[in-house]
């Protein structure tokens, strides 16, 4: 009784052949990946700033008030002491944590604010005031 046992598997140029494809996929999509961080960046910033704006408001529905500048947007994480003490502060509070902007620094929030009812903004990559391009400020009064 003899067996015939083909081989399985793939041939060096079946290898060779799938590498090459990957090689060119690589060269074509990965440039316009690295290309865009900083604008990956900014879209996290707008994100971030909707969800704590959204926090925010419901907090200001529970409470009727929003947090001060002094309470911070701590304030939305743990019921603050400082007054005036929200007289409705949902248990769990009304985000997980403060998120950090992408470069690493808390965004900064005034209340009452500058530039409207509340200001929420990221200083940029630089994470100081004002600047251009990548480091200029971001805030919730230049979203759409």
């Amino acid at each position: 009784m003899s067996k015939n046992i083909k081989n399985q598997g793939f041939t060096l140029i079946e290898v060779m052949v799938v590498v090459v494809i990957l090689s060119i996929l690589a060269a074509l999509v990965v440039p316009k990946i690295m290309d865009n961080p900083d604008k990956a960046r900014l879209l996290k910033v707008e994100q971030d700033i909707r969800a704590i704006e959204t926090a925010l408001k419901l907090y200001k529905l529970d409470n009727y008030i929003y947090p001060t500048t002094d309470q911070g947007l701590e304030a939305l994480i743990t019921r603050t002491t400082i007054p005036p003490e929200p007289r409705q502060w949902k248990q769990g509070g009304y985000l997980n944590s403060v998120p950090t902007d992408p470069w690493g620094f808390p965004y900064n929030y005034l209340s009452p604010g500058i530039h409207g009812e509340l200001d929420i903004y990221s200083q940029g990559a630089d994470g100081i005031p004002d600047g251009s391009e990548i480091n200029a400020d971001i805030g919730n009064w230049q979203l759409k």
